[in-house]
């Protein structure tokens, strides 16, 4: 499962090799300052729009990969039934993260307190 990881002043998401594979991307870091807010999203899946490209959908099951959206795009790592952190960003290659992880909600917490740290 991917993991979001503080690193120094940076945001790892660090994905598994499947997660790799069926995205076409390796893992993704930004630096904190980048983070414009965090939220938790309790329906992961619902929280991915646009059209994937390129990437993996298993309807009602799974969405791996880049999403694009009119004015912008999404990585995710979206699962059914389980929440996800979702991330804006400013001046990076995504404008948003949207990642199911074992635990959403000390994962943005954990975030939120990083980010004030470094500001």
């Amino acid at each position: 499962m991917a993991e979001l990881r503080i690193e120094g002043d940076q945001l790892r998401l660090h994905l598994t090799r499947a997660e790799k594979i069926a995205g076409l991307h390796g893992d993704i870091r930004v630096p904190l300052s980048a983070v414009r807010s965090v939220e938790v999203a309790d329906d992961a899946l619902a929280a991915v729009t646009g059209m994937r490209a390129p990437g993996l959908h298993w309807p009602g099951r799974t969405k791996i990969g880049t999403w694009r959206r009119r004015g912008g795009k999404t990585f995710a790592v979206a699962r059914a039934g389980r929440p996800a952190v979702q991330i804006e960003l400013s001046g990076q290659d995504y404008d948003r993260l949207v990642v199911s992880v074992a635990d959403a909600h000390a994962d943005a917490e954990s975030l939120r307190l990083s980010r004030a740290e470094s500001s």
